[in-house]
């Protein structure tokens, strides 16, 4: 695993999604209560960016299908998603957001 840079801190506002890719995968970040989250951006029932959806008391709302996650978890609240999200740790130094990725082998 490796620690890589995926934003400033001042571009991550409080409950504002935002859509990153790291490594060709697109990842949803968002800050809730002053800490960043993040998990994958595609919604797990069907081809969306949760980034485009609306964000409230934690949980992030799919803008196609109305299933909500948790973006602690990942785990869907409300359908019709029933497969989690993928969570990734994130930390947050220097003014700069970091995320915990799998590091792409190199051939």
């Amino acid at each position: 695993m490796a620690q890589l840079k995926v934003a400033a801190s001042q571009s991550l506002a409080e409950g504002e999604p935002v859509s990153v890719t790291v490594q060709g995968q697109p990842i949803m970040l968002v800050r809730w209560e002053g800490k960043p989250y993040a998990l994958g951006d595609i919604c797990t029932h069907q081809y969306a960016l949760l980034s485009d959806g609306f964000f409230a008391d934690g949980c992030i709302e799919c803008p196609l299908h109305q299933a909500t996650f948790d973006v602690r978890t990942g785990v869907p609240q409300c359908g019709p998603a029933t497969v989690p999200a993928r969570r990734f740790e994130v930390s947050e130094a220097d003014g700069e957001v970091f995320l915990e990725f799998e590091r792409e082998s190199v051939a």
